[in-house]
């Protein structure tokens, strides 16, 4: 097997034994050697071999070995021929993260900082198992299922503003709660409205450069002098169990014998099956919207109980774990397929329908955090992207190290202690947290976002650094 060099930043490992379709890499050579040294190259070329798979399989800059899918990897399936796989989705359904811009300026934040983490850290419940502040009844949570954000804000968590600026409008309509188990509800209601743990968080930052200026403008930000914030958070123990539970049903009815990995099971796409776990996964997404959309609602209270009247507006919100039916356009033909986005960020560039009216004549909003106590980005999305990778880019640094090595080779007092000498402030509900999610487990997401620049696959419009970290 050779990976061979197409042009910089771009690789591909030719179609052999049973891949269907070629694998293309995106990485700079530093990344490159990275990723090899996980299972990510037998993973894309594994992807590779699935039924009715289009054009290429594709390993992002930020990929990394995941389950079934390398993390940083998309697919695109033929909706007759092709299949779809909660493998190429996640456990974590709709991982997203919300970029926030406030009025708030950074000098006024500082003066209060501790203050107001605080104030959050008790509004926005977090932590491993961690509750709601409400109590969620069956019929609710049906209500939150098949409404997502909307439901959020039709009960006061918000304004329509922060779902028209969120991707699918904060609301896949496909989701039918009926195909959600009853272990995945009850694991869900507990949760709605909480941070959870893992890579999650609540980050305070400040503006260090801005590279477009008419892009960030139309984005709405024009002045470095104010916070922005993100929130990255997921759909929480449902989405867990619905892609605990559609793995074992598809297992049981289409088995793995024909698989080149067991965790790559799957159903055809148009099977009573395959099309359950769409409308479940989509049950799941709209859970994390609506729980971002009420941890929104949240921090604006926080933040008016500190500083008084503070204006916090949604800039966007993108999924990571997720699969769409989207039309592209492959070999001249345009065309319907579902892509698997895992750990991976859509990028659309300008007119494309799915983009909020307010942005669709720049191009999509494209968030990537990156880990705790480095950089993250907003880019825009481009027509090349569209043409290279349907309509994808990273979505973050990507790990280089296991949750369980970090644990043992690292102190999260020490990694508090460090970030705190750069001014950053850490408030997490564990040491081991921190330590999980420090710095040096993570790829540099400032080489991860050069090379989507420089392919062309999100360009850079501006940098964020950060000033305060709230983890689970």
């Amino acid at each position: 097997m050779e990976i061979k060099k197409i042009s910089d930043n771009i690789w591909q490992i030719q179609k052999h034994g049973t891949m269907k379709v070629p694998a293309m890499i995106i990485a700079s050579e530093k990344i490159l050697e990275g990723i090899k040294q996980d299972k990510t190259i037998e993973q894309i070329q594994n992807v590779a071999s699935l039924k009715g798979i289009l054009k290429h399989a594709i390993a992002l800059p930020d990929s990394h070995q995941g389950y079934g899918f390398n993390i940083g990897g998309v697919a695109a399936f033929d909706m007759e021929k092709g299949i779809i796989s909660p493998g190429g989705v996640g456990y974590d359904i709709n991982c997203s993260v919300r970029l926030l811009r406030t009025n708030l300026k950074i000098a006024d934040f500082l003066k209060k900082r501790k203050e107001i983490i605080e104030q959050i850290y008790k509004e926005v419940p977090s932590g491993v198992g961690s509750k709601g502040q409400l109590r969620v009844t069956k019929e609710m949570l049906h209500e939150v299922l098949k409404h997502g954000a909307k439901w959020a804000v039709k009960e006061g968590y918000g304004i329509k503003e922060d779902y028209e600026r969120t991707e699918e409008n904060g609301c896949m309509p496909e989701a039918d709660a009926n195909t959600v188990s009853q272990k995945a509800l009850e694991r869900g209601k507990p949760q709605l409205g909480s941070l959870g743990a893992g890579n999650h968080f609540l980050e305070f930052q400040k503006i260090e450069a801005i590279y477009d200026e008419k892009t960030a403008k139309a984005f709405g930000i024009e002045n470095s002098e104010y916070l922005t914030f993100m929130v990255h958070c997921g759909s929480r123990g449902l989405g867990h169990q619905v892609a605990s539970d559609y793995i074992k049903l598809m297992e049981d009815k289409y088995g793995f014998a024909d698989l080149p990995d067991r965790e790559l099971i799957n159903a055809p796409i148009n099977s009573e099956l395959g099309q359950k776990y769409y409308k479940a996964m989509s049950c799941a997404a709209n859970f994390a919207f609506a729980n971002k959309q009420m941890i929104t609602h949240w921090i604006r209270e926080g933040f008016n109980k500190v500083f008084g009247d503070v204006k916090i507006d949604v800039v966007y919100d993108l999924c990571h774990n997720i699969a769409k039916f989207e039309e592209h356009t492959i070999d001249g033909e345009k065309m319907k397929v579902c892509v698997h986005r895992k750990g991976a960020a859509r990028s659309f560039g300008p007119g494309r329908k799915e983009i909020p009216e307010i942005y669709r004549s720049v191009g999509q909003p494209v968030i990537i955090p990156g880990s705790m106590g480095t950089s993250s980005y907003l880019l825009v999305g481009t027509k090349k992207a569209e043409e290279l990778t349907f309509g994808s880019t990273a979505h973050g640094a990507g790990r280089i190290s296991s949750r369980s090595a970090a644990l043992r080779n690292i102190s999260g007092e020490h990694v508090r202690n460090e970030l705190s000498k750069r001014g950053i402030e850490v408030k997490a509900g564990s040491w081991k947290s921190i330590a999980e999610e420090a710095p040096e487990v993570y790829k540099d997401i400032d080489e991860v976002i050069r090379v989507s620049d420089e392919v062309g696959i999100g360009k850079k419009v501006i940098k964020f650094v950060p000033l305060g970290v709230i983890k689970g």
